[in-house]
């Protein structure tokens, strides 16, 4: 099959690799029909992660059951299904607390399964990670590029929202206008938030930002952007959602909360761990953080639900649609901003 592959900083290749089978009674095959480059996919193509050169990329695979495991019993070969970006088995104790991102028998989409931006992967776990797209939806392809974002960029902007406790009538700070911070306002505007302001440096991601629920967009940087927040929100927000993972964006929101307030955080940290978390401010103002990565399985039937009957459409982020031999070009287009978020037809 071919997939892509990553080879060094600024260096993915489609190439050939083989073809996954079935290792294990709970895995299946999924030939693979839609997936997408991801924002966190930059760190490692910028140089500013680890990844073991060689390896194939991708973690969010939509397409076609091909085979399964004699155990499997959810799916079957000709089931359309999605799955998030990270395997789970939805039995053990963190699975059933929602938390699948800590399964005991969790895995990624890397290495022998193939990669999810390639034609085929192998599904371990089959029954507690493939989410089925029921049968009347699966050759709709709106619906599919709607439901495409749950894979990874939906999820975790909704677990931002309800890590930073947004409910019905409230004001919210959404700091980032990537992919995730943007699915942030929707999830927001879902959750029944009154004000949602969109802080961000990008006046095109800003009017998506408008499109999904902002009330207010903010495209100030720095101090100018803390003081532009406060001014907006009459002294900081109560609930604010950080979805870019850099120590800048920590420090906004930390600035950007109201005393006894809540962070949702979903970025993936970089630069934090050096530069330091000043938790001074966020200790004498009570302010709560919670959130880390995504469990965007736990949050899948729910978003699924309201993206077929036509409430939820996170769509808009795939600003560039590519075929395979196009996701080198794909990632430049994203590191370059030229991208918010790309979809890969396969």
């Amino acid at each position: 099959m071919q997939a892509a592959v990553y080879h060094g900083p600024g260096d993915i290749r489609v190439e050939e690799r083989q073809t996954p089978e079935i290792e294990a009674a709970t895995d299946a095959v999924v030939r693979v029909t839609h997936t997408a480059v991801c924002g966190s996919d930059l760190w490692f193509y910028r140089g500013e992660s680890d990844r073991e050169e060689g390896s194939p990329v991708g973690h969010e695979p939509m397409g076609i059951v091909e085979e399964v495991g004699e155990d499997v019993r959810s799916v079957e070969p000709g089931d359309r299904v999605f799955a998030p970006f990270v395997v789970s088995c939805g039995c053990c104790e963190f699975c059933r607390k929602g938390l699948h991102t800590s399964c005991t028998n969790g895995d990624s989409w890397s290495g022998a399964n193939g990669g999810a931006q390639g034609e085929y992967v192998r599904a371990p776990q089959a029954d507690g990670t493939l989410v089925r797209v029921p049968d009347r939806h699966a050759d709709e392809e709106d619906t599919l590029e709607a439901l495409l974002p749950l894979t990874d960029v939906m999820g975790t902007g909704h677990h931002a929202a309800v890590s930073a406790g947004v409910g019905a009538g409230d004001t919210c700070v959404v700091v980032g206008d990537g992919a995730v911070g943007l699915c942030g306002v929707l999830a927001a505007r879902r959750l029944g938030a009154s004000r949602i302001v969109a802080v961000g440096h990008h006046e095109d991601r800003m009017e998506v930002a408008e499109e999904f629920g902002a009330t207010e967009t903010v495209t100030e940087r720095g101090q100018d952007a803390i003081d532009r927040v406060t001014e907006l929100t009459y002294g900081g927000s109560p609930h604010v959602l950080e979805c870019v993972g850099a120590a800048s964006a920590m420090e906004t929101a930390i600035e950007a909360c109201r005393p006894g307030g809540t962070i949702g955080y979903v970025g993936v940290p970089l630069g934090v761990d050096e530069e330091g978390l000043n938790l001074s401010d966020m200790f004498g103002q009570n302010i709560a953080l919670r959130g880390g990565v995504a469990p965007v399985r736990a949050y899948a039937e729910e978003l699924m639900g309201d993206v077929l009957q036509g409430t939820l459409d996170p769509s808009p982020v795939f600003t560039k649609t590519v075929d395979l031999d196009g996701v080198p070009e794909g990632y430049q287009a994203m590191d370059e901003r030229e991208a918010i978020k790309v979809l890969v037809e396969v």
